[in-house]
């Protein structure tokens, strides 16, 4: 038996479904499954996404049989409609359309009033009596075929009927007369005929089957390949065709067309949204040729249609569970759906509709959930450009969009300048070729960040995600030159006010209006749903339930932040970070420095206080909750001065010659610093460094313990490649609590890890599991040491490498499963082969990216850890994991 390609609907019964969508593509399946569902669907036929997927693997051929079977469908058409395609006296009419599995609006093509030629728009008019009409949808076919087949540009069409209605002293297309139109058809086919040296078909099957190639064509054009790279849709087969019967909302005043929602598209509200025009077809609401109006006018202007459509409105959503997208067609006072389709909605309005409809029954807690994705979501937790100032605004520039969120602000290009500017109340956007950690004060105080170099996980991009502050990174079309930024040409001076859209990259002249996105109570029942699940989770082989959510955060206002945003513990503290406060950064300096060891451990006892008061501030934040805090991991150069005025300063506080502090300077210098002297090997050189913090973190959670606080410390060791490393510094740490607990005649419990972000590491886990409570995955690093990629450096050619398909991802923003998961993976293998209850958990940036969260709980992860602003992301993606992973078993 012949492969079958192509299914008809019609006449109250279909060969297709819904459940069909990967064949007849969305429009296909829909239309299929209306027509049995007794909805007034006009009829046809879809030729299947297969079709498409053969044609590109065959080199553009179609397979064997096809015009056979299309021929055989057309017939069918013919004789339920009882007009045949092209006929002079009764021409059937067409539209051909197309339509994937997942819907792609706008991206693809489409071609209305097929068949028509110069026998059958006579035809038309006498069997219509509509001479308009019929001339109408004639040049409405000449240019949508010319423009989509042939590729004649739309604009010189248009040009065309601008000067026919400039001649006729006419506003719309809508008041020009027969006549006129019959002229415009003779100037349209004169164009065709320029551009394609031959005239325009008058054969309807010729014509069919250009539009048919036109729209599988329309599958790889550059559009469409970009949607689906930005939307991140693959493994779909192609488009399906779709051959449909044409009904006219152009045929006068009791005709019409609209689109309209079963729902408020925007807020999600429980009310009829859309848009219609009298007297129209479909790309005239579509391209805005003309202003349509709100869709509760038709309630007055026709109310029997206007009952119709809400009737579907409430058959269709309640059948498809979700809210439709539906366009219709009113041809003589009769209404035809043409297409239903899951609709795009906006993050507040995807969380009140899957609220909504749960309380309404119509779907359960856990499809409410998959309801939503991560995307859709993160537009709740930032400030946003108000949409109505965007419609007006041309952005400047564009970057990358490091870290989501738009800020307004003066610009300032020096950290130090950015914080007196912010203590004076001003607005402050910190711009920099790049960040360092020394800008960790300006960068706190500012709206937002822009550089002119770097990529998404830059040290501004990873900082200013965890403070949730938006950013736009790696803007090469600005060039910064002292206390002056020029984009395209304009300079830009310090004081200067700039936008920037971290959500797209964009950059934007002046301050732009900005609006905090409203979070209704909807958003915590949403969330709590999430939490249910992940908690709730049964995780086989693994000792506990569920699947954890900590954050990443450094200083107690943070941790506070994430906790306000549902975070189960911290994940990854950074001790280093605490140390760019001023008054920490100084003695820290000093401390390096220092020319002898007694001298360095009095510096490191001022410095210890400090931290105490830090951990304390953290642990009373996380109260109940786990708190892993990283001891030193960067290199010591990292914090020393670099200018003459700064060394000159560091040398009048400690006494230290100029001379001496250039040298110590110059001596900490390494070549590769990312594998140099940092993280264990520091503790290893200065163990009187990681003392320190082990005292500081210790003694703040005795104290916070006798005030009532429910204290669970981490404590991890960074970088750690040999099982002696872990020993050694385990050892030493040790001694230290035993101390502290004696002095403070109190224990607490806690813990003592290290980091996995070393492959060696990772092969050697059982060895490494002997003497650790925990792992913690740094996939930052584990990345760059697999790859072999400079973190700092990647972006020279990711974008390269990403563009010629050398890479699918950049990996440093989606973890590579590949390769770096497969450490991760094995890591855990190994370790829970020594310790079969050992916790194990992700603390890189990958943290807060959905399918890296994915990957974590299917290989056996306790926890992921993430910056405070993607810890409800994450909630949403480790509970749609747990929902994926059932539904495979």
């Amino acid at each position: 038996m012949a492969k079958k390609f192509v299914y008809f609907f019609g006449d109250g019964k279909a060969e297709g479904n819904a459940g069909m969508k990967n064949f007849l593509g969305g429009k296909g399946a829909n239309l299929a499954e209306m027509t049995n569902l007794g909805i007034p669907v006009p009829p046809g036929f879809t030729i299947s996404t297969e079709v498409c997927d053969l044609y590109y693997k065959n080199k553009n051929k179609y397979p064997a049989g096809l015009e056979e079977e299309v021929a055989s469908h057309l017939q069918k058409l013919e004789t339920l409609m009882g007009k045949k395609l092209g006929d002079p006296v009764d021409p059937l009419l067409v539209s051909v359309r197309s339509g994937a599995a997942i819907s792609m609006p706008g991206m693809m093509d489409t071609v209305l009033n097929l068949g028509l030629n110069e026998k059958a728009v006579n035809g038309l008019i006498k069997k219509t009596g509509n001479e308009r009409f019929a001339w109408d949808a004639y040049r409405r076919f000449i240019q949508m075929y010319g423009d989509v087949v042939m590729g004649v540009p739309h604009e010189e069409y248009e040009e065309i009927l601008h000067k026919m209605r400039k001649l006729k002293k006419v506003q719309n297309d809508i008041d020009l007369r027969p006549a006129d139109l019959q002229e415009v058809v003779k100037k349209f086919k004169a164009l065709y005929k320029n551009h394609t040296k031959q005239d325009f078909p008058e054969n309807p099957k010729t014509q069919l089957w250009g539009a048919i190639n036109a729209v599988f064509g329309s599958w790889n054009n550059s559009r469409a390949i970009k949607y689906r790279q930005i939307n991140d849709i693959k493994g779909l087969l192609g488009t399906a065709v779709n051959v449909q019967c044409m009904v006219f909302g152009n045929f006068g005043e009791d005709s019409g067309t609209g689109v309209c929602f079963t729902r408020d598209p925007s807020t999600g509200q429980n009310l009829f949204y859309g848009e219609y025009l009298i007297n129209a077809q479909g790309e005239d609401v579509v391209a805005g040729i003309r202003t349509p109006q709100h869709i509760s006018k038709l309630k007055n202007k026709n109310p029997a249609i206007y009952n119709q459509l809400l009737q579907f409105r409430s058959n269709l959503e309640k059948h498809y569970k979700d809210m439709q997208d539906m366009e219709f067609t009113v041809q003589q006072g009769i209404l035809y759906l043409l297409q239903t389709r899951t609709g795009k909605r906006t993050g507040p309005a995807a969380i009140n509709i899957a609220v909504d409809m749960v309380k309404e029954k119509l779907i359960t807690e856990e499809e409410a959930v998959m309801r939503v994705s991560p995307e859709q979501l993160d537009q709740l937790l930032h400030p946003m450009i108000d949409p109505k100032a965007k419609k007006v605004l041309k952005a400047l520039a564009k970057g990358l969009n490091a870290s989501p969120g738009a800020a307004s602000g003066q610009i300032v290009f020096d950290a130090a300048e950015a914080e007196k500017w912010a203590k004076e109340g001003k607005k402050i956007l910190l711009v920099r070729r790049e960040t360092s950690p020394d800008d960790i004060g300006g960068m706190h105080v500012s709206q937002g960040i822009l550089t002119s170099t770097g990529g998404m996980t830059s040290h501004a991009a990873v900082v200013a995600r965890g403070m949730g502050t938006p950013c736009v990174a790696g803007c090469k079309e600005m060039v910064i030159s002292g206390n002056t930024a020029t984009i395209l040409g304009k300079k830009y001076k310090q004081g200067s006010w700039l936008t920037i859209d971290g959500s797209t990259g964009e950059v934007f002249d002046g301050e732009v209006s900005l609006i905090l996105p409203k979070i209704s109570g909807n958003f915590k029942t949403f969330l709590s749903w999430t939490d249910k699940i992940r908690h709730s989770a049964e995780r086989k082989g693994i000792s506990g339930k569920g699947f954890g959510v900590r954050t990443n955060a450094d200083l107690p206002g943070d941790a506070k932040t994430a906790r306000d945003f549902g975070a189960e513990g911290i994940g990854l503290c950074r001790t280093e970070h605490m140390f760019f406060d001023k008054e920490k950064l100084d003695i820290f300096q000093e401390m390096i420095v220092a020319e002898d060891v007694d001298t360095r451990k009095k510096v490191l006892k001022k410095l210890g206080v400090l931290q105490k008061k830090d951990f304390k501030g953290i642990f009373k934040a996380m109260n109940g909750l786990p708190v892993t805090i990283r001891l030193l991991d960067p290199p010591l150069h990292e914090f020393v001065p670099k200018t003459k005025q700064d060394i000159q300063r560091l040398s009048e506080k400690t006494g230290v010659s100029v001379k001496k502090l250039v040298t110590k300077t110059e001596s900490l210098h390494e070549l590769n610093p990312m594998l140099g002297h940092r993280g264990c090997r520091l503790g290893i050189t200065y163990p009187e460094i990681y003392d320190m913090q082990v005292d500081a973190i210790m003694n703040a959670a005795c104290e916070a313990a006798k005030e009532g606080v429910k204290v669970h410390p981490e404590i991890m060791i960074p970088l750690v490649g040999t099982q002696n490393e872990l020993s050694i510094l385990r050892k030493n740490a040790e001694a230290v609590i035993k101390t502290v607990f004696e002095k403070k005649k109190m224990t607490v419990d806690y813990k003592i890890g290290t980091m996995i972000e070393i492959p060696r590491a990772a092969l050697v886990a059982d060895k490494i599991a002997e003497v650790a409570d925990f792992f913690s995955f740094g996939t930052n690093d584990l990345t760059q040491m697999t790859f072999g990629y400079s973190r700092d450096d990647a972006g020279v050619f990711l974008p390269d490498y990403l563009e010629k398909n050398v890479l699918e991802k950049d990996p440093f923003q989606v973890l590579d499963q590949e390769g770096v998961g497969q450490m991760v993976e094995f890591g855990v293998s190994r370790g829970r082969s020594t310790k079969p209850n050992l916790k194990t958990g992700i603390c890189g940036e990958h943290g807060g990216e959905p399918s890296s969260v994915e990957f974590c709980y299917n290989v056996g992860l306790n926890y992921v850890s993430c910056s405070p602003y993607r810890v409800p992301i994450a909630r949403l993606a480790g509970a749609q994991a747990i929902i994926r992973a059932r539904k495979k078993k």
